[in-house]
Order: structure tokens, then sequence, then C-alpha cells
């Protein structure tokens, strides 16, 4: 109901099966005991390596929009995606 997925007769028939070994796996695992297991982001040993956040020189405003197709004075001008400003539903 969620994902309100329309899915025709065969389709429900073919991708049942593997939602059903999908869910059964799911289950075996919230059998595991993870009581003093630390939550993790990631299942390899790894650290992230952070840089300095510094300053440093980059392009000026003009700079970066010498090439744009379509701009206005500081800014880059693109077309909406989600229809127009103030366009009622």
């Amino acid at each position: 109901m969620l994902a309100r997925l329309e899915l025709s007769e065969d389709e429900v028939n073919a991708i049942g099966p593997q939602i059903t070994k999908i869910l059964g796996f799911v289950e075996q695992l919230s059998e595991l005991d993870t009581e003093d297991i630390e939550p993790m982001t990631t299942a390899l040993d790894v650290d992230n390596r952070w840089r300095a956040d510094e300053l440093k020189p980059s392009l000026t405003n003009d700079q970066a929009l010498q090439n744009a197709p379509a701009r206005d004075d500081n800014c880059f001008l693109v077309p909406p995606v989600l229809g127009t400003a103030g366009a009622k539903s």
C-alpha cells in the first residue's frame, strides 16, 4: 500500500516468491542476538580521512558563470523542475 505499485497478475506471481524469500531472510536476521553488538555504519573496518576545512583560492563569480547557458547577474538560471513559482496544484 505504501509503495502503491501497480503490478499485473503475472508480475505479482513472479515477484511473490522472491518477496517471500526476502522476508524469510529478514526474519532470520531478527533472531540474532545483537545485545552486545555496537551499531556500525559499514561492515568494513575503515576510518574516514577528513581533511581540514581550510579557505583556499577559488573561482570568482564571473569565472564560474562565464560558460553558463543562462545567467542572471550572480546566479545560474535553470528551468523549473517542479513547475513555476506560485503555480497552484
